[in-house]
């Protein structure tokens, strides 16, 4: 029997193979976008990675890894040496002291670091208070996990975007077990402020919750704003788990290496999932990210002062387009309201026709919402490309002013 009779004659005994938990999310929008890319030959200011490569420290340092024969199985929780590193880096930045042996899980970056957090702490039937928009890895794993994402709104101001701490006092209910803070936040620049931390950990703490947090934009913070860790806030070190990853910080998003770090008993939870995903992954480049978490201060500080003009220069050809443009505090990203340039207001629309109009592409923000008319009019665009290549950009961008 041919494959073509095969498939004609018991096609319809086969079920579908796409569980109800994930039909929803179909293909992420990072690969829509980016393909449309190719295909177009356009500038990609969608996707969120640099076109740098990172220090040549670190890349020196898993070349090095790689040569010296560390290409095998590592440690489950990750090598001795970047644990540490992760527990120093903690340390020196932000004051929090780790046990490298028993409060760091080293994982396949911080998605999944995410989805063995979510899936070793909750139960079916759960509650998750997610702000929104948000990354969109939250809402599959957290219906992986059989629990139910709960949202509450950061809405856009010409200040930048805020949430109403009435409607984050509704969102918890009874079956709430977590609330999952993303700070710097993607997909809207937005850094929490302390009188924010405060309110989350104030409601944490009144009902009991864990909080994971996920900080991977840690150190792309713009004017002289600060990173306030959940886990140093009174009563929050014992009740928060809180994941990074060198992929952005480092220039090496496809090197995989996240972590997590907290309290012994919910490190331990996450790990009891994490082994059935990954179990490890990156060998010779865990001792390369444990070498760039101990680079010099001036490395980190030129790292922001070259991201920070990257934002200046996309900022002014969004503006110069006519875009309603948002404050973008940290990471790579900047939201636009396109309604100026279309008056339905559709975002989705709106960025299918951008490559095949000026050859630039971006990201439409109605992907990270629970209801996706929240963010029907909005767009991100990523500015973690070289400085040629957002005027280049730019100068795409301001014609369609005209």
């Amino acid at each position: 029997m041919t494959i073509s009779r095969f498939v004609s004659t018991y096609a319809h005994d086969v079920r579908d193979p796409l569980t109800a938990k994930l039909a929803p999310f179909g293909t992420t929008i990072f690969a829509t976008m980016s393909a449309l890319a190719v295909e177009t030959g356009s500038i990609n200011l969608g996707q969120g990675f640099p076109d740098t490569d990172g220090p040549s420290e670190v890349l020196d340092a898993a070349v090095d890894a790689i040569r010296s024969g560390q290409n095998q199985y590592p440690p489950g929780l990750g090598i001795p040496d970047l644990r540490r590193a992760v527990a120093e880096h903690q340390q020196r930045f932000w004051g929090i002291e780790l046990d490298p042996d028993t409060e760091v899980l080293i994982t396949a970056g911080a998605t999944e670091a995410l989805a063995g957090a979510l899936l070793g702490t909750l139960e079916p039937g759960d509650e998750v208070v997610v702000f929104e928009p948000m990354y969109d890895s939250y809402q599959a794993c957290i219906a992986l996990a059989g629990a139910r994402i709960v949202p509450v709104l950061l809405r856009p101001t010409p200040e930048g975007y805020r949430f109403d701490p009435d409607e984050l006092r509704a969102a918890i209910g009874p079956r709430t077990r977590s609330i999952l803070l993303n700070t710097p936040h993607n997909p809207t620049g937005k850094v929490f402020t302390a009188e924010e931390m405060h309110q989350i950990a104030t409601l944490a703490i009144e009902h009991d919750l864990m909080v994971i947090t996920d900080e991977v934009y840690e150190h792309l913070i713009f004017d002289g704003r600060q990173h306030l860790p959940m886990s140093t806030l009174p009563g929050m070190r014992e009740r928060t788990l809180t994941i990074s990853s060198g992929g952005k910080t480092f220039h090496t998003t496809g090197w995989k290496i996240g972590w997590i770090s907290g309290p012994q008993p919910m490190v331990k939870a996450a790990m009891s999932a994490k082994q059935f995903l990954t179990y490890v992954n990156g060998a010779p480049f865990q001792p390369a990210m444990a070498v760039g978490l101990r680079l010099g201060d001036d490395y980190f500080e030129s790292l922001i002062a070259n991201l920070a003009d990257s934002r200046d220069r996309l900022h002014a050809g969004l503006h110069g387009a006519g875009f309603t443009v948002y404050p973008s505090e940290a990471t790579y990203f900047t939201t636009v309201d396109v309604t100026p340039l279309r008056a339905d207001g559709d975002g989705m629309a709106f960025c299918l026709e951008l490559p095949h109009r000026i050859g630039v592409v971006a990201v439409p923000n109605q992907v990270f919402y629970v209801e996706p008319a929240h963010g029907r009019n909005l767009v991100r665009f990523a500015c973690c490309k070289r400085p040629e290549v957002i005027d280049a950009a730019v100068e795409r961008l301001v014609t369609l002013a005209n």
